[in-house]
């Protein structure tokens, strides 16, 4: 058995143990989409980046896009433009938490033999359609990363998402009463 197949059985496992970790992941990276400022969605640190929505959009619709190939057995490369009714932060976050729960409930349905079907995303890579929650993850992670670093310059604070952050720890200290700097 090659590295790209999967039993069954093992993409059932493998799907078992990305759950919890979608439902972890998912919440720290909304953390990060509300702490972009209501009024600063058009921050961008550089005339060829996206703006704080766009990437904020640009994850979401991701994320939707691999689990819903995930639980169709084939990518669809139909624009998932950001919905009138979606103007902020704010909405995007309450968006996105409706389609995590509904692609989450799709992705528990799904049987041994769906999430281990061979397909093919953009006729790069021919993988067992379980494997692409990895990719969808890291690529979720990778663009979260990017967009904590747009918050200190448009004076937001940085959410806690592997442990506490300075602005998290700032808080923290602030609240016991103590006025030094904390080591994070």
């Amino acid at each position: 058995m090659s590295s790209a197949q999967l039993t069954p059985e093992q993409a059932k496992f493998v799907l078992d143990q990305a759950i919890p970790t979608i439902k972890t992941e998912h919440q720290m990276t909304k953390r990060v989409i509300e702490s972009i400022p209501l009024d600063k969605g058009s921050y961008r640190p550089d005339a060829i980046s996206k703006t704080a929505l766009e990437l904020a959009w640009h994850i979401v619709a991701s994320e939707k896009r691999f689990a819903n190939a995930v639980a169709a057995g084939t990518f669809d490369f139909t624009p998932i433009n950001r919905p009138d009714a979606v103007r902020n932060s704010a909405d995007i976050a309450v968006w996105w938490d409706e389609s995590t729960a509904s692609i989450v409930q799709q992705l528990e349905k799904l049987n041994g033999e769906q999430l281990a079907k061979i397909i093919d995303f953009r006729g790069i890579l021919q993988l067992p359609a379980v494997t692409f929650l990895r990719l969808m993850m890291s690529h979720t992670i990778h663009h979260r990363g990017q967009l904590s670093m747009y918050l200190r310059p448009m004076g937001a604070k940085v959410p806690a998402i592997y442990g506490e952050s300075y602005d998290t720890a700032q808080a923290r200290l602030a609240k016991e009463g103590n006025t030094g700097q904390a080591a994070v």
